[in-house]
Formats: structure tokens, C-alpha cells, sequence
């Protein structure tokens, strides 16, 4: 319970500047955080009564060490601190651990290109120099982005910092890696995956990009080894004419009439000379092409398949850099695949054995860092076995990682949010397959497992332990690491509980596993979420956290994704900061392949930013990124929204001002609840009914809900409102009556600003040290912070229902004037007299608000309006008119010309509206607002006719 001071009178010493200056706030306050150690785990707030502190922990997504702010990521740091300093403020043992990911492929090009630039590659140094080169780049550049984290305002516990790369998390890795292999989850074998033949690596389902091209469709012709029924060959359609040196069979449908004669018999491959069999399976399309498709099962994912069901044999024909291997005919051996594309093409044409060639789009494949195109090759790589049932010294002994993984949702150990992402969840891990695991880079964790020169392998904690493994199993000769290393993926599944201090049992672990919520986009619930839950299950017993925040990606403000190729990024520290026109354009076009774009991006940014864009500050970022989070919804991205809100925080900061310089100087007395005007009642009672509902928001993760009552609330209610009527009666109350509209001013501010500090930190921490001190919260030479002050709760005996319907009534009372005030185009500083029929028993308390906010000379109440002439305005059962003496003759002319104006209006609208053409081709949007706009004519016509009736002839 805040209690305020009634000792000496403020000084004027806490007064603010006359701007708000968002750059000198955020740069002294963050930094202040930090000295303090405001953001280290540990409760700084006792709770609530009746409410018990419970740990609270968020963990970030480890973004890229190579990595930069993107508006997603602005976006989900938003959403978790701002939990986590509702949380904080909320009393519980809160902790926010900040992290990056050692992003194997990312960093290893990033390197790789400044080897290129001074004419060297990594094998020319060797893969310790290589990687001694790594970690000094990471060193210099690798915390570009969590300093950007510390600008977006994270309050984060960075004495927790983890890199996954670091020697704790990388005991967890090895100790993972080794218990899965010893229980059996773990193996190695060849088996098909994606390749990046210019990384030379396997790759991620997540790190390619299929888009459609355009392409061709090849028609071939594949003798019959032995001719049937005067049928002397197959057509098969392909769209990769290379692969089809490595064709094991050619496959039909097993129910097509066409071809089930042949089903058995072979043909004769084209250029090869090999027999394959013709077989049947139910894969096959009959209405696509001509129905008969060639078998490559070493390069194709869906022939993979096929070949493993008809027992066909693997050929691969391409080396690992995409050339054509010693297992195709001599003449194509060596070339690149699309220059062994021409020549075979080329082959079959001169044979006769093309029967046709046309244009086709396909989905292409293409790694994400590359662009190049993604080959499915067969090599022998590390998995883990999704599936197979978990030994009995295990923690779930018979069921697998995945089926655990299931059970943790489906009975609310795990819970998503929204909850229609728990059916994509389910749905990948039913369909599963095992994980490839191994990268053939050299940055990343190298696998833990020793060859022998007579092929068996030794998985272990340490080259000693291998060695020793070795010996004991009578292997006398070297051992050789296995040069592999884990997909990121694999380390990052693994953070939950390897950041906490896993294997070790530390009190960390113990007190922070499960996590309480991972804010999350929902295209990675496949690779991380799902993985983390099934390593975290397996190695720990405990789920990695309870519930998963799934929200939409940040898009531009036509929808389409972010993308540095479409020049539609927008970088987070722009917004901040500020950014002239030219170093933007720079930014925009930077890397743009279509210099129509370009332009495009010029003109628009010029139009909408002549001089490039202002420094909107964090808070308004935030406030922004709030306001957009509607639940699982993609969110297009409006910089007016950023706008809009920069001038919320203009509002905040010049109300704060009022109301410092009326209340400092000033004995804030403890007044009694009878010297509360209704409008301090009401503001009051609106505040708990705030309290409720913002607390309702962050509980349900509604930050869209938050940011809309917190805005309309300060913006509206206390603003535009309550300030309006506090002047009001600081300057007709007595000291007692001022000394409780004082004490309102500043309790209510004082409140707002703790509702609003988890989503905009830096303004609320500043201002807060100045309406504390002026509130009596705090003295002026302590160091309390609002970080850590408790959350607002509500108080039920502060409701005041009665107030609320008396500024019910003000409002609309306000409002009625306001529109006689317009009907009769009265200047704004014109005060005139207010006759009221049937008021009730409180107009003599809002008077004095009356006169103030609607530009009033007086309030009489009388019997029955005069007969003047004059507009009328009726609320409820009372009756409004403005006392104004008028030439009748003047404004009769004045109603008849609107009149005339009006009517024209309406017959243009209709006009336009009875024209087929127009309803026909115009846009339904513009078709729809001259309906409205015809149906707002009416309206102000029949008013305005009113008003002309009431002035007769």
C-alpha cells in the first residue's frame, strides 16, 4: 500500500525538462540497471498479499551470433520482458537469461568470406587456425546484437550470459551426445538428406528455401529390353534428365491398364546400357505426364522411399561439389550437373531418344545461405532415432523421444498459445523422421566419437576415454576424431537445462527448470520447440518450460515478409535512433537485384519521409510492438503506429509536467474521502478497473489488450478528462478540496506509470523518480527504482459505481454542449449561457465543469426552454440550449444555403451510385464509403432542416 506524506511541501527541484529526449533517458537508465544489479535473479518485491512468489524464468531463443535486430526480433523481446518486469514487479523470483548460438554454418561463411577477400580458404590454414580465427572474430564482432537487446531495453540477467559454444554448455552437448549413443538413440549410417554441395555440408529442412521456377519437363524414351505387344518402349517424364544415370527402375501405377501388362520386365537405361526393372507402386500419379516415372533412389527423397520398399539398390552418380562421379558413363564423368544436363540431353536427341521437351515450373530447393540448389545425397551421416523405444535404465524406458514428447502436451505439462498450434505440433511429430545430426563443417561441436583403421567407432566423454575404449576392445592402432559436427540445432535443443548448469545438479536447475514461457515464432516449433521438449524430457524428467507463446512474423505493412532482396527491412535501432534520408535509402537498397525497386523504395520514402526518419525511442517501439500482439496473428508493420505512439509518449511526459508543477510546493494533507470531487472519485475508480484488466492482459498474454487500455485510459481518461477537470477545481476548490485533487493527481500518475513500466521501461523510470519523490512514495536522496516497486493492485474498496455514472452523465452532457456549439458555429473562446430543463439534483456539482470544459458564461436551470429558435440537445431526460441572441434573418439564410449544399451532395452521391458502370468497376471499399458518405448527407440534412423549422418565416 503506497502511503503519501503530508510533511513538508515540495520544492520545485524535480521539475522536467520541457521536451522528452528519448536517446539521454535510455543510454543513463539501462546503464544504471546494470550497476545496480536490478535485473540478477532473485526477488526484489515481496508479493502481494495473498499471493505467493513463485519462480519466473524466460530464456531467450539464442539468436545468431553473426546476427543483427530484426523486427522480430523487437517483437518477441518486447513480449518477454515485458513478462518479465510484470512479473518482477509482481514479487516472484524472476530471472531473464540472455544467450547467442554459435550458428555453425552463418559464422563459418561469415569467416570464410574475410579468408576470400585476402586470398586464402580454410584448408589452407588447417581446421585449428580455422577455428582460432573463428572465436577472435566472435570475440570482436559476436555481441553486436545483445547490445542491441540492451537498446530494445531487456532486462536481462547478463551475469547469466551464455554462448553455446562455451565450455559448461558444451560438457551438456557431449554428455547428451554419448548417453543417447550408449542407449542405443544415437547411430550412424548412410542414408539420404538435403546437401549443399557449395557448403559441402548436410542441411536443415529450415535452412532450404523452395520456391516455384520455371523449368522443363524432359520426355525420354526407354527401350524395352525385349519388346511387347508392338510396344518398343516407355516414356518417361523427368524434370533432372542428369540423375537418370543413376535410374535403378522405372515405376507405374499399379492400377493403370496402360503399363500393368509390363510390370516385371525390364528396360534398357538410355546412355548407361543397364537393364532395371519396370515396377509398380501406389506413389506413382497416373494423370501426371505419361504416368510412368523413373527410380533414383540416391537422389530423390520420395525414391528413397520407394527404393526402400521394393528392396532397390542406391547409385549415387554426384560427387559432393554437384559433379558427375566415376559410377556414370566415361563421357560425363567430372562435369558439373547442369553442363552433364546439356550433354545428356544432347545424347538422347542425337539417339532419337527424346521424344519431347516442355516448359514446366517446379519447386526448386535452394540453401538459404547459398542460393544454391539443395541435391538429396546419400552419405553416411549421425541421426537420432525418433522413434525407437527408450531403453529400461532410461527415464521413460519403452517409449521413444517422440511419443514423450506427444504426452507432455496432450496432458498440459505444455500448454501453446494460442492453442491451435498444439494440432501442428502433434501433426509434425506423427509424421516423423529421424534426425540428422552431423554437419561436415569445422565450427560447431565436433562429435565426440573415435574411428579405428578397421572401421569401428568409440563414443565417449574425452579422446582419453576413447583411447581407452579402443584398447580394451584390442584395437592397437591410431584413432581419428570423426571430423563432424552437430547440427546447431542439436546444441540449441539442449539449452533449457545446459544454461542452468546441466549435468551438474546446481540450484539454478533446480529452481528454474521448467522455464515459465518461451516467446517463440511459430516456424520454428518444428526444429527447436519440439527438440527441446524431447532432450530436455529425456535428459532431465522435467518439461523445458510450461507454456510456448507462439506469435505471428513481423511483416511490412502490405504483408508481405521482410526481406533484405525486397528492400522492406526495417532495423529496430532506426526506429530508435532516428535515421536521415540518404544513410536509409542505403540501408533500403543495399543488395537489391531489381533497380525498379529500388526506385520504388526511393520515391516512397521520400513521400512518407522527406527527411528520413525520426527517433521514435524504445518506448515507443515497444509500445508499438504491444500494441501489435494480437494472439498468433503475422503483423504488418505500420511506422505511423510508431509515430502515434512517440506522440503517446509526448503526453505522458507533458502531463507528468502539469501535474509536477501543480502539486510540488504543495502540502499534499491526508484529506478525507468526503473532500473528493466525483471527478477524483471517478478517476480512482476507473484506475482499479484498470488495474484488473491490464493484469488480466499480461496473464493471458493479450499485449495487444494491455497496450490499448493503457493507452486509451492515460490518453483519454486522464488526459483529455480528469486533467481538465482537476484544473478546474484546483482553481475554485478550498485548500482542503485542492489538497485532494493534488493527492489524486499524483496517486493516479504514480500508478500509471508502474502499470505501464514492463512496457515502456526507460519514460516511466524516469518520470517515476520525480512523481515518487513528489508523491511521498520516496525521498529524493534514496535509490529506488520503479523496476523494482510492487505492481499495482486493485483495491475493491476504492469502487465507486456512483462516480463513474455521474461523469457518465458529465461526458455526455459535454458532449450535447460541444455539438450545440458546433450547430451554431460558435468561435472556441466564445462563452455563452447554458439553459438546462429538467436537470437533476447534481448539476449545481458538475456546473462549475461545465462552464470550464464546454465554454460557458453560466448553467441555469429554468421550467422550460424559451422559444428562440435555437438547437436543442436532449440527454436523458434533461434538456440542453445555448442562450445566444441571433439574427434570425442571417441564420435563416445561413440554414437554407447548408440546406442547398446538403441536397446537392445527395443527388451527386446518388448519381454516382445509380451508374452501373461505377458500382460495377470501382473498388467495393469506394463503392461502400459513398454509400456512407450519402447516408452522413442525410443525416446532417434532416438535422439541419430541423433547425431551419425551428426559425419561422
Amino acid at each position: 500500500m503506497i502511503v503519501f506524506s503530508s510533511s513538508e511541501p515540495m520544492s520545485d527541484s524535480h521539475s522536467l525538462p520541457k521536451s522528452f529526449e528519448p536517446q539521454d533517458i535510455e543510454s543513463r537508465w539501462y546503464d544504471e540497471w546494470n550497476r545496480r544489479g536490478l535485473f540478477a535473479g532473485g526477488r526484489h518485491v515481496e508479493p502481494a498479499a495473498g499471493r505467493a512468489s513463485t519462480p519466473f524464468a524466460i530464456q531467450f531463443p539464442p539468436p545468431n551470433v553473426t546476427g543483427t535486430l530484426h523486427m522480430g526480433h523487437a517483437f518477441n523481446q518486447t513480449v518477454m520482458d515485458g513478462l518479465i518486469r510484470y512479473h518482477r514487479m509482481n514479487g516472484d523470483d524472476t530471472v531473464f537469461i540472455p544467450g547467442t548460438d554459435h550458428a555453425g554454418i552463418a559464422t563459418q561463411i561469415v569467416v570464410e568470406r574475410q579468408l576470400d577477400a585476402e586470398g586464402i580458404s580454410r584448408h589452407d590454414l588447417g581446421r585449428e587456425k580455422f577455428l582460432e580465427r573463428v572465436w577472435a572474430w566472435k570475440e570482436k564482432s559476436g555481441s553486436t546484437i545483445t547490445g542491441q537487446f540492451r537498446r530494445l531495453g531487456s532486462s536481462c540477467d547478463w551475469s547469466r550470459e551464455y554462448f553455446t559454444m562455451d565450455d559448461r554448455l558444451s560438457r551438456g552437448v557431449v554428455e547428451t551426445f554419448v548417453r543417447l549413443y550408449e542407449q542405443g538413440l544415437i547411430y550412424r549410417g548412410k542414408r539420404l538428406v538435403n546437401w549443399d554441395p557449395v557448403l559441402g555440408t548436410a542441411v536443415s529442412d529450415l535452412e532450404v528455401v523452395s520456391a516455384e521456377e520455371n523449368g522443363h519437363m524432359w520426355e525420354i524414351r526407354y527401350p524395352l529390353t525385349t519388346p511387347a505387344d508392338g510396344l518398343t518402349h516407355l516414356v518417361v517424364a523427368t524434370t533432372r534428365p542428369e540423375t537418370m544415370l543413376g535410374d535403378v527402375a522405372v515405376m507405374v501405377h499399379p492400377d493403370d491398364e496402360r503399363y500393368a501388362r509390363l510390370v516385371g520386365r525390364t528396360v534398357t537405361l538410355p546412355l548407361v546400357g543397364r537393364e532395371i526393372p519396370i515396377i509398380a507402386d501406389d506413389y506413382v500419379d497416373r494423370e501426371f505426364g505419361t504416368g510412368v516415372v523413373k527410380v533414383t533412389p540416391a537422389h530423390d527423397f520420395n525414391d528413397y522411399a520407394v527404393g526402400q520398399r521394393h528392396g532397390l539398390p542406391m547409385i549415387s552418380v554426384l560427387t559432393l561439389d554437384a559433379r558427375i562421379n566415376d559410377d556414370a558413363p566415361a563421357a560425363y564423368r567430372g562435369l558439373d550437373r547442369y553442363e552433364a544436363r546439356k550433354r545428356i540431353v544432347a545424347d538422347l536427341e542425337s539417339q532419337g531418344l527424346l521424344q519431347q521437351v516442355r516448359d514446366h515450373k517446379l519447386m526448386v530447393p535452394r540453401g538459404d545461405r547459398t542460393n544454391s540448389i539443395i541435391e538429396p545425397m546419400l552419405t553416411d551421416q549421425w541421426f537420432v532415432a525418433m522413434s525407437k523405444a527408450a531403453p529400461e535404465d532410461s527415464l521413460h524406458p519403452g517409449k521413444s523421444i517422440t511419443e514423450v514428447a506427444l504426452d507432455v502436451v496432450a496432458d498440459g505439462r505444455v500448454r501453446f498459445v494460442p492453442e491451435n498450434w498444439t494440432t501442428t505440433y502433434n501433426q509434425w511429430l506423427e509424421k516423423i523422421q529421424d534426425w540428422c545430426i552431423s554437419r561436415q563443417l569445422w565450427w560447431g561441436h565436433q562429435i565426440p566419437a573415435w574411428h579405428a583403421e578397421d572401421g569401428r567407432i568409440f563414443v565417449a566423454r574425452s579422446a582419453e576415454d576413447a583411447e581407452r575404449q579402443a584398447r580394451a576392445a584390442g584395437v592397437t592402432g591410431p584413432l581419428i576424431r570423426d571430423p563432424d559436427v552437430l547440427d546447431t540445432w542439436f546444441s540449441s535443443a539442449l539449452v533449457p537445462f545446459t544454461d542452468l548448469g546441466w549435468p551438474e545438479q546446481t540450484p539454478d536447475l533446480a529452481r528454474y527448470l521448467p522455464s515459465s514461457v518461451l516467446v517463440t515464432g511459430f516456424d520454428i516449433i518444428f526444429f527447436w520447440v519440439a527438440r527441446m521438449i524431447m532432450m530436455s524430457m529425456h535428459q532431465t524428467g522435467q518439461v523445458p518450460f510450461h507454456t510456448v507463446y507462439v506469435h505471428g512474423l513481423v511483416c511490412d505493412m502490405e504483408g508481405k515478409k521482410m526481406s533484405k532482396s525486397k528492400g522492406n527491412t526495417i532495423d529496430p535501432v532506426d526506429l530508435i535512433d532516428g535515421i536521415s534520408l540518404d544513410p536509409l535509402l542505403a540501408k533500403r537498397t543495399a543488395g537489391l537485384m531489381n533497380p525498379k525497386q529500388a526506385d520504388a523504395i526511393r520515391k516512397r520514402t521520400r513521400k512518407d519521409y522527406p527527411d528520413g526518419i525520426p527517433a521514435y525511442g524504445a518506448d515507443a517501439l515497444r509500445f508499438t510492438m504491444a500494441a501489435y500482439a494480437t494472439l498468433g496473428r503475422n503483423i504488418n508493420f505500420d511506422l505511423k503506429r510508431c509515430e502515434g505512439y512517440r506522440n503517446f509518449c509526448n503526453k505522458l511526459w507533458n502531463a507528468t509536467r502539469f501535474v509536477l508543477m501543480n502539486v510540488e510546493g504543495h502540502d499534499l494533507g491526508q484529506p478525507q474521502a468526503g473532500d473528493l470531487s466525483f471527478a477524483d472519485r471517478w478517476i480512482i475508480d476507473g484506475l482499479q478497473q484498470l488495474i484488473r484488466d491490464v493484469h488480466a492482459g499480461f496473464d493471458q498474454y493479450r499485449f495487444d489488450q494491455v497496450a490499448d487500455r493503457l493507452y486509451h485510459f492515460i490518453w483519454d481518461e486522464y488526459c483529455d478528462w480528469y486533467l481538465e477537470l482537476a484544473k478546474v477545481r484546483l482553481q475554485t476548490g478550498d485548500a482542503i478540496q485542492q489538497a485532494a485533487t493534488r493527492r489524486t493527481l499524483i496517486h493516479v500518475l504514480e500508478t500509471l506509470l508502474r502499470l505501464a513500466h514492463p512496457i515502456m521501461p526507460f519514460i516511466t523510470e524516469e518520470l517515476w523518480q520525480k512523481v515518487s519523490v513528489a508523491a511521498g512514495v520516496r525521498r529524493d536522496d534514496d535509490t529506488a527504482s520503479i523496476s523494482t516497486q510492487a505492481y499495482p493492485q486493485t483495491r475493491d474498496t476504492l469502487l465507486d459505481a456512483d462516480a463513474t455514472r455521474r461523469m457518465a452523465t458529465f461526458k455526455s452532457l459535454t458532449d450535447a454542449i460541444r455539438a450545440l456549439r458546433g450547430e451554431m458555429n460558435l468561435a472556441p473562446g466564445q462563452r455563452v449561457p447554458l439553459l438546462v430543463q429538467g436537470a437533476d439534483a447534481g448539476l449545481d456539482e458538475l456546473s462549475p465543469y461545465l462552464m470550464a470544459l464546454a465554454r460557458l458564461d453560466n448553467v441555469q436551470a429554468v421550467d422550460s426552454l424559451p422559444d428562440l429558435g435555437a438547437p436543442v440537445q436532449v440527454v436523458g431526460t434533461t434538456q440542453l440550449m445555448l442562450h445566444v441572441e441571433i439574427d434570425v434573418a442571417a441564420e435563416r439564410a445561413r440554414l437554407d444555403k447548408e440546406i442547398d449544399r446538403l441536397e446537392k451532395e445527395i443527388a451527386k452521391a446518388e448519381h454516382k451510385l445509380s451508374n452501373a458502370s461505377f458500382v460495377e468497376r470501382a473498388p467495393a471499399a469506394v463503392v461502400e464509403q459513398e454509400k456512407a458518405r450519402m447516408v452522413q448527407f442525410g443525416e446532417t440534412l434532416e438535422r439541419v432542416r430541423v433547425q431551419r423549422d425551428r426559425l419561422k418565416d
